[in-house]
């Protein structure tokens, strides 16, 4: 089993799209596996793209927020909250089978739903660690890792994947998401703020300095103290950049190499914080070969990629011709499907 978050510390780089569409492909792609989605984003995004789109996952997930007891993430928190310190061994009655309500969607995959009530419940979380017993830290931090175990063992330890859509703010849901994540993925576009959210990521997560005497991170601290690991980085993506000649439009394809540079400065001093690909014949010894390792983009598709989030019908899957989203007809062309469906399917051939 793999564990995978997928996070910036910045919203808007398409964090719940990639996850709506690495799951789904990877699903496709791996039948005889049991893929996982863990939305621990109060906006529920990534939910609502799985169980439908715009109009239908969002009627299925107001069916879910109101059918009691509340089987999604925060329901499961709920539980946590009053049973902070011991694991109540009920992470597999949240699991949502995908397929029963969006048959678009391979029945392989399931889903922890996504829930707004996240944002009320913040603050017991964080405080659920403090008092407590000298490890409650630890304890708590770990209440994702043990939902996941939990569904892990009602599969009778099958070969599976999980894929975490995390919190873009580096909120208390994000530091559970990240404790539990084996790797890391990191989505963004070719903006300036993009570039800070990186570094940001680099400084929160690992403790990497931005400026010298700058302090680290207390999640980094206390990971450090309670000898937790970290997730390694398994790839950086330029999600959606607009493209020209088959690469990325000059003025995007600067700020993507900017973006570049920080990680692989990261490489050169701590090669540790990275994951190696399973499949990879070597290490990354140079800068090309650490790029064509950890950094990939996937095209922009224009209407074709909103469309596919809002019918919930994976870009793979998406045909072309005329489509009715929200009572409007919006025309999918075959060439916007053709700029990033080898994108989704490819990345997903180098996630383990």
């Amino acid at each position: 089993m793999a564990i995978y978050a997928i996070w910036n510390n910045k919203g808007g780089v398409g964090k719940s799209y990639l996850t709506f569409q690495l799951a789904s492909e990877y699903a496709r792609q791996n039948p005889n596996k049991k893929v996982l989605v863990v939305d621990i984003c109060p906006q529920a995004n990534s939910s609502s793209m799985l169980l439908g789109g715009m109009d239908a996952g969002e009627t299925v997930l107001t069916q879910i927020h109101t059918t009691q007891p509340r089987r999604t993430i925060s329901g499961y928190i709920e539980e946590r909250i009053r049973s902070p310190y011991v694991s109540p061994n009920s992470g597999a009655g949240y699991i949502t089978h995908v397929a029963t309500h969006n048959d678009k969607i391979p029945p392989n995959l399931h889903l922890v739903v996504g829930d707004e009530q996240l944002e009320m419940q913040a603050s017991r979380v964080t405080g659920a660690s403090f008092p407590g017993p000298p490890d409650a830290w630890r304890i708590v931090h770990l209440w994702i890792r043990e939902l996941i175990s939990d569904i892990q063992t009602s599969w009778d330890n099958a070969d599976s994947c999980v894929f975490i859509d995390c919190n873009p703010s580096f909120s208390i849901y994000t530091e559970l998401a990240l404790t539990a994540a084996e790797r890391l993925l990191i989505p963004f576009s070719a903006d300036g703020s993009s570039k800070r959210a990186v570094k940001a990521v680099l400084s929160l997560v690992y403790g990497v300095r931005l400026h010298p005497g700058d302090p680290q991170s207390e999640f980094f601290r206390e990971l450090e103290r309670h000898r937790m690991t970290l997730p390694a980085i398994y790839m950086y993506i330029g999600n959606r950049l607009t493209q020209m000649y088959m690469s990325s439009a000059s003025a995007f394809k600067t700020v993507v190499n900017e973006i570049g540079d920080e990680i692989w400065g990261v490489w050169q001093s701590s090669a540790q914080t990275f994951c190696i690909h399973p499949n990879s014949t070597a290490t990354p010894h140079s800068r090309k070969t650490f790029q064509n390792m950890f950094q990939y983009e996937i095209n922009d598709a224009n209407s074709a990629s909103v469309v596919s989030s809002a019918l919930g019908i994976p870009i793979a899957r998406l045909t072309a011709g005329k489509k009715e989203v929200a009572g409007k007809s919006i025309t999918v062309n075959q060439s916007q499907l053709d700029k990033q469906v080898p994108n989704i399917r490819t990345l997903v051939e180098n996630i383990e």
